[in-house]
């Protein structure tokens, strides 16, 4: 059975969904699927090119390949899900966030151009109309599937999955840092956690990992700076996977400031390494797996209660491993492993 995955690529920028694609393909190829990536390069702007990403995404033929019949589509992203297969069934990542929950926030930008709300109405059209196409829709978590229904009026269900290696992590000490790994942009707001660093009294340090955008990686050096955080807060940049999991393994907490994130591999790669997660009630994703007091915080997004929290942990490691602890228990009870996830795609 040959099974598409039909997404798009923006160049030179890696994340979660690129992850998750490669991985679904993966599991698809253990089970003796015939599974491919297809993408397409993505670009937003000017108008002009995000109207032809959309027309790309509705054009891309993938009823067969090399005189083979296609079998199935699985579409995750916009505007690569628009594309038409007679077997296609929808893992949404996320829709085009700009025209839906980021519109007027700090982090929307189509709502800043002059014809925004044109395209806008474009958007909601188009995903309205064929989004439904699909033999089935799912969303990567609750919050992606409450989106759909809000904006455009489609149910889905959610199908959680592992991160990647999630067998590979482990519980190691609780030492005396904080880790947010992550690509370093706005939305993600490292921002947050570096601030907040002014305010912890501890002995705790804070290690921020992982690829930046430039402009905001020079606001980032530039509030270490001009706060004198040079000894409170660590940039490791880009990292190994073994770094990484001991990294996680050994830390007091992990911190994952995003904003309204779609599911949030941070907060279940720190439930598999038995850490508490501190995260935002405006967090989106991760606030269906990280409960208040129980596996971790769910605290409003202020630098000076993120210190709160980071200090009354290093001051009660005991109870920070017993959180720890319950966050591994939550994922078990919650049954997030890949069989599940195959079979609801494939056999839907």
């Amino acid at each position: 059975m040959k099974i598409a995955i039909a997404t798009v690529q923006v160049p030179f920028v890696r994340g979660g969904a690129e992850i998750h694609a490669e991985m679904l393909r993966d599991e698809l190829r253990k089970r003796d699927y015939n599974a491919e990536i297809t993408s397409f390069p993505f670009k937003w702007y000017p108008y002009k090119s995000l109207m032809e990403s959309i027309l790309m995404g509705r054009m891309l033929d993938l009823s067969s390949s090399n005189g083979e019949k296609i079998d199935m589509v699985i579409a995750m992203k916009f505007p690569a899900y628009l594309t038409p297969h007679d077997n296609k069934v929808m893992w949404l990542l996320h829709q085009y966030r700009q025209a839906y929950d980021l519109w007027g926030t700090e982090y929307g930008d189509i709502d800043k151009w002059p014809n925004g709300e044109q395209v806008r109405k474009i958007i909601y059209d188009v995903d309205k109309k064929y989004i439904p196409e699909a033999k089935k829709i799912y969303t990567n978590a609750n919050c992606t599937a409450l989106r759909l229904k809000n904006y455009c009026n489609i149910d889905a269900t959610p199908l959680y999955h592992p991160p990647l290696n999630s067998d590979k992590f482990y519980a190691g000490d609780y030492k005396d840092y904080v880790f947010y790994p992550s690509r370093i942009n706005e939305i993600k707001r490292q921002r947050l956690l570096v601030e907040a660093m002014k305010y912890v009294k501890s002995d705790v340090t804070a290690v921020i990992a992982g690829g930046a955008e430039e402009q905001e990686l020079k606001y980032i050096k530039n509030l270490i700076k001009d706060n004198k955080l040079e000894n409170k807060v660590k940039l490791a940049g880009f990292i190994s996977e073994q770094e990484q999991l001991d990294y996680y393994a050994n830390a007091l907490a992990i911190y994952f400031g995003a904003y309204n994130e779609d599911y949030g591999y941070i907060s279940l790669e720190a439930m598999y390494s038995e850490k508490p997660v501190i995260v935002h009630k405006d967090s989106g994703g991760p606030l269906e797996f990280v409960e208040d007091n129980v596996n971790g915080y769910v605290i409003d997004n202020d630098p000076k209660e993120i210190a709160k929290k980071i200090d009354y942990l290093y001051d009660h490691k005991q109870e920070a491993k017993k959180m720890g602890q319950s966050g591994k228990r939550s994922l078990i009870e919650k049954n997030i492993n890949w069989d599940h996830v195959i079979d609801a795609l494939v056999n839907y």
